[in-house]
């Protein structure tokens, strides 16, 4: 089983003094369905290094999508903490919360939620629009077009979400996600409206900001293949983190031993 940190011998200053940028304390998350309460979340603990990619990996109804969104200071915990970057979402007023959320983290998801009336270059500036920053002059001019060539989308900066492909749209949606150059990058599910080629180069995409610009990554999946792209794969259930399987940084992402690995441990 995977250790569980305690708040006692966490890390307080900004980033951690061992490199955690992301940790969470002992969260449940309850719900009310009808005339009874759901535990979602049974006492999860766990910590992100920065620069590590981290997948969430268990099948759906495991907690996995509850424990992204507390991360990211989407929802709040019935109980525990969640402290990104030195500061605790759950001490947060909705409005600081808002703005943690739009200083410090990217989000990519199942569904690419691109503004159908944007183009693709509107859609990658919207974080410098909603700022009040013009996005066609200085800094920004210059990281959105690095992130459109990262992304292999240079030539379609006038496109609309409807004349691209869905590929094209995931990638348009992890460009808006990693302009702000965010201190963790979370994404759910992203490759679950894609063929399985698509699905892949999107994976390598992920793979690839992480190896090559640091960026911080903690995927959400169901699918092994997707999980062997991460340095370390955390396995929910039930609502707990059920283990613990370290990968390493590896250029080859075969899925065969991640695979063995699980099937070693019953999973």
């Amino acid at each position: 089983m995977p250790t569980q940190p305690s708040s006692n011998d966490a890390t307080r200053d900004r980033g951690g003094v061992d490199g955690t940028i992301l940790e969470a304390r002992n969260l449940t998350k309850r719900y009310r369905l009808g005339n009874r309460d759901v535990d979602a979340l049974r006492g999860v603990s766990l910590r992100v290094r920065r620069g590590e990619f981290v997948a969430l990996m268990g099948p759906s109804g495991s907690g996995k999508s509850t424990l992204l969104q507390l991360l990211g200071g989407l929802d709040q915990p019935t109980s525990g903490e969640v402290v990104l970057d030195g500061e605790v979402i759950s001490h947060l007023s909705d409005a600081q919360a808002t703005r943690l959320r739009r200083e410090k983290t990217g989000f990519v998801f199942q569904f690419f939620n691109l503004i159908p009336l944007l183009d693709v270059y509107e859609n990658v500036a919207l974080p410098f629009t909603i700022a009040g920053d013009d996005p066609r002059r200085g800094d920004a001019a210059i990281r959105i077009h690095n992130v459109l060539e990262l992304m292999d989308l240079l030539g379609r900066e006038h496109n609309r979400p409807d004349q691209l492909s869905a590929g094209e749209q995931q990638r348009v949606a992890l460009a808006r996600a990693l302009v702000g150059k965010p201190a963790i990058l979370l994404a759910d599910e992203p490759t679950g409206n894609l063929d399985y080629a698509t699905g892949g180069e999107i994976l390598d995409e992920l793979w690839r900001s992480c190896d090559q610009l640091g960026q911080t990554i903690v995927l959400v999946t169901h699918d092994a293949r997707a999980a062997a792209h991460a340095d370390r794969v955390l396995v929910v259930g039930d609502g707990r983190i059920r283990d613990e399987i370290e990968l390493g940084r590896r250029t080859n992402r075969d899925a065969g031993p991640l695979i063995a690995r699980l099937a070693q441990l019953g999973l």
